[in-house]
């Protein structure tokens, strides 16, 4: 939300919008409009050609990259920006798929872990090429290769700086 001492005193006739605001948002508006814009455009790739959606292909990668190729729903969830009953729901489908199981901790009868099974490996190595090739296309791109090395610096820095990245060892389940 923008806080109305982020307008500047522009003249109401200036040429681009981002001319009314203060100058800081520019950075914080491009970096919204890029991460949607691609973001769509790889989602709508995966499903034209994959028929998977991208949140599918995320937990994917999640539990992928995992110990154990294993992670406690509430731990998927903050990874991928999604509330609990989202990830259960997402889980479900992936359940269905027979790409994920779903097992109950031994420690708390409320807890539970999302598992990647052999099949969802499958799938996500079958996925893989289209959304690595809309990664490719859609995102880097746009960067040239001498700055990619700064530019992944950059949003370390960001993460670090808001507190993390939410991948804390996880205790019990």
């Amino acid at each position: 939300m923008t806080s109305p001492t982020a307008l500047t005193n522009a003249s109401p006739s200036a040429e681009r919008p981002e001319a009314r605001i203060d100058p800081r948002l520019a950075p914080w508006i491009a970096f919204i409009r890029a991460h949607a814009a691609v973001s769509r455009t790889l989602a709508a790739e995966l499903e034209a050609e994959q028929s998977l959606s991208l949140a599918e292909y995320d937990a994917l990668v999640q539990l992928t990259i995992a110990d154990g190729h294993r992670l406690r729903m509430n731990e998927l969830a903050d990874r991928l920006l999604l509330t609990r009953s989202g990830v259960s729901r997402l889980v479900d489908r992936l359940v269905e798929g027979g790409h994920v199981e779903r097992l109950a901790c031994s420690t708390d009868a409320r807890g539970a872990f999302a598992v990647l099974t052999k099949a969802g490996l499958r799938r996500l190595r079958d996925a893989s090429p289209t959304h690595l090739r809309g990664v490719d296309e859609h995102f880097l791109a746009a960067i040239p290769e001498e700055d990619r090395a700064a530019f992944v610096r950059v949003l370390e820095g960001i993460v670090a700086a808001a507190g993390g990245d939410g991948r804390e060892p996880a205790k019990g389940c």
